[in-house]
Parts: C-alpha cells; sequence; structure tokens
C-alpha cells in the first residue's frame, strides 16, 4: 500500500481523494496540504488525513511515500522540483507545466533523483481511449493522417475558483481545464506536433465563461489536425484518428466507432470506470514496478511544448513552431 499526501485541496483535489480512499488496496492518502486548513478540517477528519499548510512539512514526513499535486498550474515545477529532491514520487495534475522550459527542468529533476514522474492525465485511462491507442499502435487504421478532436463542458462556470481564471494561469480560454486532454489523445496518437494556429473568441468572461477555441496543428509525422471546445455548454467528448485504411472515433468515455475499409461501421461500447482511480493506482503500481506509467515523458514534454505553441499563436494571430525557435 502506497501512502500519498494530495497538496491541493480545493475542488480537484477532494475528488481525487474520494475516488480512492477506501477504495483501493494499491494507494490511500494519509495526509493533505493547502495554504488554509481550516475549511478542510471535516473533509480530513472523513478521510482520515493529516493536515499541513506546506508542501515543506509533508516532504519531511517519512510517512509519506508520494506525493500527488492538485495546485495551480504555475506552481508544478517548483513543487515537482522539490519532491525530486526529497526523494518521493509525484503524481502532477494536467497540465505539467505552463513552458516547456519548466516541464524540461520539473522532468530533469526527477530524472536526476531517481524518482517517478507521472502525469495526472486521467482520460488517457478511459476505456475507449486505451482502446484507441491498441488500435493505432497495432496499425490497423495504416499511418494517420489527420487527427480531430472536441472537448465542451459547463464545469467553468459551475466550479469557478478565481485562480482558475487568471490568464497567467489558464491561457487560451479552456485549454488547461478540457482542451489539454485532447492534446494529449493527440500527441499519443499522432506524435509531436510541429506547428499550430489557434484562434480564441470570448463572448463572455469570468465568471462563467463563454469562449470559443479553435486550432489547425501540423504534426512532426505530417498529419494535420484539428481542435475545438467550447466554454459553456453541455458535456460533449469526441476524438477521431483517420488512417489510410480506417479512423476510430472515440466518443464520450465509452463508445469507439471503428470504419475500415470494405468494412460495415463496428460501434463498440465499454463498462464505464472510474477514471481517477485509475490513474491513481497507476500511478501507485509504477511505483512499486508493477508495471511502468502510461504516459512517458517525452509524451508529457510534446504536450507542454504543442500547449505553449498553441498560447503563442491565440496572442499573436499567427502560426506558431512547436519547438518556440520562430512562426511556421
Amino acid at each position: 500500500m502506497i501512502n500519498a499526501a494530495i497538496v491541493g485541496l480545493g475542488w480537484w483535489g477532494k475528488n481525487l481523494v474520494e475516488a480512492i480512499q477506501g477504495k483501493s488496496e494499491r494507494l490511500r492518502f494519509v495526509r493533505g496540504a493547502c495554504r488554509n486548513t481550516k475549511p478542510v478540517e471535516g473533509f480530513a477528519k472523513r478521510h482520515d488525513l493529516a493536515l499541513s499548510s506546506s508542501l515543506g512539512e509533508v516532504l519531511d514526513d517519512p510517512g509519506v511515500d508520494a506525493v500527488v499535486l492538485a495546485t495551480p498550474h504555475s506552481l508544478h515545477a517548483e513543487q515537482i522540483v522539490a519532491a525530486a529532491g526529497a526523494g518521493k514520487p509525484v503524481l502532477c495534475e494536467k497540465p505539467l507545466t505552463l513552458t516547456r522550459a519548466d516541464a524540461r527542468r520539473a522532468i530533469e529533476a526527477c530524472r536526476r533523483s531517481g524518482v517517478l514522474l507521472a502525469l495526472a492525465e486521467n482520460q488517457r485511462f478511459l476505456p475507449n481511449m486505451r482502446e484507441m491507442g491498441r488500435i493505432v499502435a497495432s496499425g490497423e487504421l495504416g499511418e494517420i493522417l489527420h487527427i480531430e478532436g472536441h472537448a465542451s463542458n459547463e464545469n467553468a462556470g459551475r466550479f469557478f475558483g478565481a485562480w482558475r481564471h487568471a490568464p497567467s494561469e489558464s491561457p487560451a480560454g479552456g485549454m488547461t481545464g478540457t482542451g489539454i486532454h485532447v492534446l494529449d489523445a493527440f500527441i499519443h496518437l499522432a506524435g509531436p506536433v510541429r506547428s499550430v494556429y489557434a484562434q480564441l473568441v470570448t463572448r463572455k468572461p469570468p465568471p462563467d465563461p463563454t469562449d470559443m477555441l479553435s486550432a489547425m496543428f501540423r504534426f512532426a509525422s505530417g498529419a494535420t489536425g484539428l481542435l475545438a471546445l467550447v466554454r459553456s455548454t453541455p458535456h460533449y467528448r469526441r476524438v477521431h484518428a483517420f488512417g489510410r485504411g480506417g479512423s476510430a472515433e472515440a466518443l464520450g468515455e465509452t463508445e469507439l466507432v471503428l470504419r475500415r475499409s470494405g468494412q460495415p461501421e463496428q460501434r463498440l461500447r465499454f463498462q464505464a470506470i472510474d477514471s481517477l482511480r485509475a490513474e491513481l493506482e497507476a500511478f501507485a503500481d509504477a511505483i512499486t514496478g508493477k508495471a511502468p506509467y502510461p504516459i512517458t515523458g517525452a509524451e508529457m514534454l510534446d504536450t507542454v511544448a504543442a500547449f505553449e505553441a498553441l498560447v503563442a499563436s491565440v496572442g499573436t494571430d499567427l502560426p506558431v513552431l512547436a519547438d518556440g525557435s520562430d512562426r511556421a
């Protein structure tokens, strides 16, 4: 059993605790940390968490085997470096960081210290996305030529947090909230992004924002891509990969539509899972050596590089190279 600490006990940190506490034989939370502990004392008591007001107290605790970060995005890099220095494996909420330079620094710190760095990208664990990844990797669709994705929901209005809507913490509309999930899928299925051309149209600012983001991608492989997201509208999620021999379209969390040349359309439906519990248990399995964590450091870095280029494109209204060198 991995004894973990949750750092950040806001809306999402509480979701992570509730997904695993008392339900798993692989990981449990024994400590929680946040700047103001008073409002979460009741929650901590219900879930048997010792409370701290600083990351330092958590890292100094020999009873804490690993750290899970559910903190503001701009804090991730420094907190990962600190955890690595303390020899604690760390699972960090998406996005890993806001810049490629910070992502590289965090990844390198963990590599030097010999500790695991895992990304809390729960949608990678959805059953339709797992099957989609297997199909693409197997070559059944042929070379991936194009990929499309959409992610929209009403969370920005329903679960408003001032820090989440600060431009310094959440640039490019809903990218850090929902769009980053689609971008992670793009990188996993189609490889590194070469360039991005994006636009953000804002109808209503936070709280309860209404904005629309769309982006065109070119991948290093030569494939193309389209991403769209809307805040706020009823939940909708789609990732669609197109190859010469067929396509695979993931809809929602449990449906996958396969279209192959010369064959009838096939619709697969999977049993729903708790993807937060799945990612936390995968983290525990990686710590104990049972199985490698399914998101590689290269994928983490490539996703942040593409995100940074997208943000730059929104700011300049020009296509931007994902390697940060020049405009495309």
